[in-house]
């Protein structure tokens, strides 16, 4: 682990039991408040239509430190979903920041010194389904914002691994290869 925390990143997906789209993809940046994170921290804090940036809070006034803000990689569009971005998915990445305080993955020394920008996915049709589970959605986007900071604070992948991997692992998506 660096100890000059100029630039971490680090990126996890956690998916949703059967039935659900509560999948997490959260894509962290942890940086120094004075350095290029802290810049692109600031620059977050202006809002653009659909795409609300928030710090995560564990509760009114109980922002978690470092300080995190996240913003949605897709467009917030009904009330509901907007809903679930500012509680459980807010909720969620506030209780990981501050575990990941506890555990020693962040070093408390340096906890006011840092600050996280976290983009994370919530799939449209969560807001729409009568039958989600905010439980779900609340374990995913907690386990994979936990393993996404450990990620990018330990340079994970390593490079010798992704070379490695190369020509054996192939993108979720994959149906141009």
């Amino acid at each position: 682990m660096s100890s000059t925390y100029t630039f971490h990143a680090g990126e996890a997906t956690v998916f949703a039991r059967e039935g659900q789209f509560t999948d997490a993809m959260p894509e962290i940046l942890i940086g120094r408040t004075d350095g290029p994170v802290g810049q692109a921290f600031a620059n977050m804090m202006a809002q653009s239509k659909g795409h609300t940036a928030m710090f995560a809070i564990r509760a009114c006034n109980q922002l978690v430190r470092p300080p995190t803000i996240i913003v949605p990689k897709v467009t917030l569009k009904d009330t509901a979903t907007i809903e679930l971005f500012g509680g459980v998915v807010q909720g969620a990445t506030a209780d990981a920041v501050v575990d990941c305080l506890i555990e020693g993955v962040i070093p408390k020394a340096v906890a006011n010194e840092l600050c996280i920008i976290s983009l994370v996915w919530i799939d449209p049709r969560c807001g729409k389904d009568e039958n989600l589970d905010k439980k779900d959605m609340y374990r995913t986007n907690y386990e994979a914002t936990k393993l996404a900071i450990w990620r990018a604070l330990n340079n994970e992948p390593s490079v010798e691994e992704l070379i490695a991997n190369r020509h054996t692992i192939k993108h979720d998506m994959d149906d141009w290869s």
